[in-house]
């Protein structure tokens, strides 16, 4: 495997709150001539066309957990996909936390929320026309997704991947947190998403060459807020990598107020002050090697 083809795309790196630059969580992994989605933030399908990623490119999606800046384009991605699709690719693989398999049948299912949709566009004439003139035949099935809820351990192993799974500390017992790893030739990558550094996330990612983790912005203005539980600020994911021997750490979910021009430049000191590797504060569509 080369480098041109193991590499890791930023889709979203920023919060809830809507920035011109930053929103919501995604990555997409390339390995080979495979693509895996990480999270599916609000903007996920149009940054994957920005990057020139198609969405039928991709056959695995991993949540780490529900809240809406981590799965609100799920549904956008599912029908883009099975309308460009043409009824010729593979089912769709979706893994996560608790409730993703009720999620996907509260969206896609018989009396879901996108039911009307499917089946106007699998029925009527001039859906139909449209499909057939792009290289579609019929009959026009609705989208099938094979969702399901998955705990610690091994999630799903690929033709040269495996992908395996923690629980992660975050807003529980509301939402389940799973943190991610992803292991292939050559490179090893963990995705923490919304956590605490708690112990099961830390054995996770040990050893990892690329973690990206979650840094909502400087970890003293987390504890004069009392926000300093079930996430991560500066130091705390700048020890969880030292602790875990992580070779190359990429922030990911930064509010608002963690922008170049300051308190960027001063969060990556305090990292710096307790992590001796390399951190790399993305902009949305960077494409980073993971070799």
């Amino acid at each position: 495997m080369t480098e041109a083809n193991a590499s890791i795309f930023i889709l979203g790196a920023g919060s809830p709150i809507a920035t011109p630059d930053y929103f919501g969580t995604s990555q997409a992994v390339q390995i080979g001539d495979e693509y895996l989605l990480f999270d599916c933030g609000p903007t996920t399908t149009y940054q994957l066309a920005r990057v020139g990623i198609p969405v039928t490119a991709i056959d695995h999606l991993f949540f780490t957990h529900h809240h809406f800046d981590h799965n609100a384009g799920y549904a956008t991605f599912v029908l883009s996909r099975w309308d460009q699709g043409l009824g010729r690719v593979p089912d769709l693989k979706v893994f996560g936390p608790r409730n993703t398999a009720l999620i996907t049948e509260r969206l896609f299912g018989e009396q879901g929320a996108h039911a009307f949709d499917i089946e106007a566009r699998a029925k009527h004439e001039l859906s139909l026309k449209h499909y057939v003139s792009r290289g579609g035949t019929l009959p026009r099935l609705p989208p099938y997704i094979d969702a399901r809820d998955v705990g610690p351990g091994i999630v799903f192993a690929g033709k040269d991947w495996e992908v395996r799974c923690a629980l992660g500390e975050h807003v529980e017992p509301y939402h389940e947190m799973l943190a991610l790893r992803l292991d292939s030739d050559g490179f090893s990558l963990a995705i923490t998403g919304d956590t605490a550094p708690v112990a099961t996330v830390e054995e996770l990612v040990r050893g990892a060459d690329v973690m990206v983790t979650m840094c909502g912005g400087s970890q003293e203005r987390q504890r004069k807020a009392g926000t300093n539980f079930g996430q991560m600020g500066t130091t705390w994911a700048g020890e969880l990598a030292q602790r875990a021997e992580v070779k190359k750490m990429i922030l990911t979910h930064f509010g608002p107020g963690f922008r170049p021009g300051g308190t960027m430049e001063s969060g990556i000191r305090e990292i710096a002050a307790v992590y001796d590797g390399q951190v790399i504060y993305p902009h949305e569509l960077m494409k980073i090697p993971l070799l």
